[in-house]
This record gives structure tokens, C-alpha cells and sequence, in this order.
């Protein structure tokens, strides 16, 4: 858990930067490596990408005040998750070192009590579809 003190912001957009840079803090205290933040191209974003040992970890992060619609996980459409992978290859091809390493796609789902974070890290959370 992490206590980000007062989190009475109502702008969502600034909640979910907060969320954002909570889990990335997280990540790093697991001994992830970072490699990129909000990595960008047209019709994807991947939030943060990492090593972890011989694997670059694509991640997804997803954030919810509460799971009356479900978790945050469950909000990665397969249509998110093509987007994501879309991006990851085009990631890879910028990166032509990072081709020969074991790749995966993980999501942290975060939940709000109050102004705590709590994490759920789901490692190797989906595959690409297969062509």
C-alpha cells in the first residue's frame, strides 16, 4: 500500500497521473528496471515499460475509486489489449536491442480506501491475439 496523503483532487486526470506515478514507484520497489513512461504512437499508449530479469514488462495501468463497474483489469478490452500490443511492437522496432528479449503485457489495477493506493499487479495479464 501507498499513502499519497490527501487525495481530495477532483480532477480525475490528476488522480490518475497520482495512481499512475504510485504504481510506477511500486514496480520500481519489486526491482523492476524502468526502460519508458507513456510511450506513445497514433492509436496506442503503453503506461510503463520495464525490465524485469530477461523479460521488457509492457504495463497497463489501470485505476478505479471503487468496483461497481469491476476492477481495473477487467476494463483492459481485448480491443485495449491489441492497442497495447500494436504499440509494444512498434516500441520493439524502435528499439531493435530489446527484439531478442522474452516480452510481456502486465496490468496493475489500483483501488482508493480513503487516500490509500492499493496495487494489484497482474503479471503476464493477456496475450496478443493470435493472426
Amino acid at each position: 500500500m501507498s499513502d499519497l496523503g490527501n487525495l481530495s483532487i477532483t480532477s480525475s486526470k490528476s488522480i490518475g497521473e497520482r495512481a499512475e506515478n504510485a504504481a510506477y514507484e511500486y514496480l520500481l520497489a519489486q526491482g523492476l528496471i524502468p526502460i519508458s513512461r507513456n510511450y506513445r504512437i497514433s492509436g496506442g499508449e503503453i503506461d510503463i515499460i520495464l525490465e524485469d530479469k530477461d523479460d521488457i514488462v509492457f504495463t497497463e495501468v489501470r485505476f478505479r475509486k471503487h468496483n461497481n463497474f469491476g476492477d481495473g483489469a477487467e476494463s483492459v478490452t481485448r480491443k485495449k489489449q491489441n492497442r497495447i500490443y500494436r504499440t509494444a511492437l512498434h516500441f520493439i522496432q524502435k528499439h531493435p536491442k530489446l527484439a531478442k528479449r522474452n516480452f510481456r503485457f502486465d496490468v496493475i489495477s489500483i483501488s482508493q480506501s480513503g487516500n490509500q493506493f492499493t496495487f494489484d499487479w497482474i503479471d503476464d495479464a493477456f496475450q496478443p491475439e493470435e493472426s
